[in-house]
């Protein structure tokens, strides 16, 4: 309370009255402390930033500094208690005047200005000219006051504050001197409101004023504001239930709670936390955007195991974060992350928050259990499913219909979603178990030298083992093979054929079977090559069928249809066969064309 008995509210009874006093704006301080020693002061300055971080209150500061009478010069260290200094203080120096261009924005309003300016001061050294908001100006006001602001007189300085500095006309950023005003750290917020508080004789939970810090996000004016809210609601405590009660946030706890049921899968759970909170005051929207807090703080930790040592978060937000990032991989937060985004998205667009926050929930459970991309990818290689198709697996090959199935991936090769990395273990997320690194093959090594291949189709079959794409499309695709013999390979290669297949084939041979081979380019006409050989033995299957009564008869009663594949008995009875793939081969050394098996 002061003297008149009238209450002042914090946020104007800590504001700083030096420059020492302002936290959070050292590099901005420390400018014009050096400019104050040389003399090399600005005609106009501009202040920028967001919200609560300093502007109006330097802008004050710097109008004391200059018409301090403590020295017969302007001094970064105003004394605050010369009638200069007092009065400025008290806004009510007749030679410094404050406008708000939000409420006064036309040419009118400047041109006052501009006919004030001629005249010296009356009290003070310099006319000050405050102008907050100054983005708010019309264009005509701003042009109105390009000429005097470029060059005022000399007893006259203009200081600008605008939270919207890309509205400020280029040619007025020209005639001033910046300073941007940072938001104000978390550590230093924290600890100016612990020592307001402790000014106050406040008790006041560090977990509360970290909420409050949480909430001010780096604006110093409103961080104590919400601790002047926050005695008042607290009966002169300050406590974290009362912070979360007044800010309208969801408990920290039952929001980790939240995630790690998610992350499990388990939907009644997951409802009935959400439900919990909610019947609790908490608004769906912000309990989704707790998620995606806990989902951010999670990764950071994953990505950056030192952010845990930040002194404004809570202990059993680090404790729990670094537990669930030890159980988490990367792409399955990322993925959590990018449902909640499109989940908030939802929450806004849907007649029912309520309703869309449970659809977001449920969705998110089901895709607990989905693998991390990398770790589907990483299954179906293993299981020989990486390509497209497989020519030895699945395109018919001269002298055979069909060649083997693919086996099918161990259920463990498809990698761990959230679901299983979240498997409680003594009531803790148990560590995510990581896949084995697949060892990557030099160039020019091989573990053991493979046996010889004895024809054309054998070397294709090489080339499948040895997953080479590239080879596997030229061998199919472009080689009319003349003859074949251990250790040299003749064949023919048509116009279109790409200039390196005889090279890359003997770099394989060599690689693959421990010696060198003769791989010669002939001009005899050769073998037809193993996708003309299968399209021919497809197009011969499909004749013969078309003559069967039962397959005309089919084709009559259904006009327009059309034999789509032709597969042999046996792979009707075949799980793992797939007639989509047989009739797809490598071209250009990634596809092939062929019947279907």
């Amino acid at each position: 309370m002061t003297e008149t008995g009238v209450y002042r509210v914090l946020a104007r009874k800590y504001r700083p009255t030096t420059f020492a006093a302002l936290i959070g704006q050292e590099a901005m301080v420390r400018t014009l402390e050096n400019a104050f020693a040389s003399g090399r002061l600005a005609h106009a300055f501009i202040l920028t930033g967001v919200r609560g971080v300093g502007k109006t209150t330097t802008a004050r500061l710097l109008a004391r500094a200059l018409n301090c009478t403590k020295s017969d010069r302007p001094t970064f260290e105003p004394c605050g208690e010369c009638d200069n200094c007092r009065r400025i203080a008290e806004d009510r120096h007749v030679d410094v005047l404050e406008m708000d261009a939000a409420s006064r924005t036309g040419i009118g309003d400047i041109r006052e200005i501009i006919e004030q300016v001629r005249y010296a001061p009356v009290a003070a050294r310099y006319k000050v000219y405050i102008i907050d908001e100054v983005h708010m100006l019309s264009t005509a006001a701003f042009n109105g006051l390009l000429k005097t602001l470029e060059e005022p007189p000399p007893h006259v300085k203009f200081i600008f504050a605008t939270t919207e500095i890309r509205k400020v006309p280029v040619t007025v950023l020209s005639r001033c001197q910046r300073f941007d005003l940072r938001r104000v750290d978390s550590e230093v917020l924290l600890a100016d409101l612990a020592r307001i508080a402790e000014l106050e004789g406040v008790p006041a939970e560090r977990v509360a004023l970290g909420l409050i810090v949480g909430a001010a996000e780096g604006s110093v004016r409103d961080a104590q504001s919400l601790l002047d809210q926050a005695i008042a609601h607290g009966n002169g405590k300050v406590t974290a239930e009362a912070v979360r009660d007044m800010l309208g946030l969801a408990d920290r706890g039952r929001i980790f709670d939240l995630f790690e049921a998610l992350m499990q899968g388990d939907i009644q759970a997951a409802l009935d936390l959400f439900h919990d909170q909610y019947q609790a005051g908490a608004d769906p929207q912000v309990v989704m955007r707790d998620l995606l807090e806990v989902c951010h703080w999670v990764s950071r930790i994953k990505v950056t195991p030192q952010v845990a040592e930040d002194a404004t978060v809570a202990d059993f937000a680090r404790d729990r974060g670094r537990a669930l990032a030890a159980a988490l991989s990367v792409p399955v937060l990322q993925r959590f992350w990018q449902m909640l985004l499109k989940g908030q998205d939802e929450l806004r667009q849907a007649g029912s928050d309520v309703a869309a926050a449970e659809m977001v929930l449920m969705r998110l459970c089901f895709a607990a259990d989905l693998p991390a991309p990398a770790d589907l990818v990483q299954a179906l290689t293993a299981a020989g499913m990486a390509s497209v198709i497989s020519p030895a697996a699945s395109a018919p090959t001269p002298g055979s219909n069909a060649g083997p199935a693919p086996a099918p991936a161990p259920t463990s090769a498809l990698g761990d979603g959230g679901a299983r990395a979240l498997q409680q273990a003594g009531g803790r997320p148990a560590p995510l178990r990581q896949s084995a690194p697949v060892a990557a093959a030099e160039p020019g090594l091989e573990p053991r030298a493979a046996a010889d291949p004895a024809d054309l189709a054998a070397l294709l079959a090489l080339a499948d083992e040895k997953r080479d794409l590239l080879l596997k499309g030229y061998l199919y695709n472009y080689v009319h093979l003349v003859r074949f013999e251990p250790g040299r390979i003749e064949f023919r290669l048509p116009a279109e054929a790409p200039a390196d297949v005889a090279g890359v084939l003997s770099d394989r041979l060599q690689r693959w079977t421990g010696r060198r081979w003769g791989v010669v380019v002939s001009a005899e006409a050769g073998q037809p090559t193993l996708a003309e050989t299968a399209r021919a033995e497809a197009a011969s299957r499909e004749a013969e069928v078309m003559t069967e009564p039962l397959v005309q008869a089919a084709l009559a009663a259904f006009p327009g249809a059309a034999i789509r594949a032709v597969r042999a008995a046996a792979d009707e009875f075949n799980p793992e066969h797939d007639p989509e793939h047989d009739s797809e081969a490598p071209e250009d050394g990634a596809r092939e064309e062929g019947a279907d098996g």
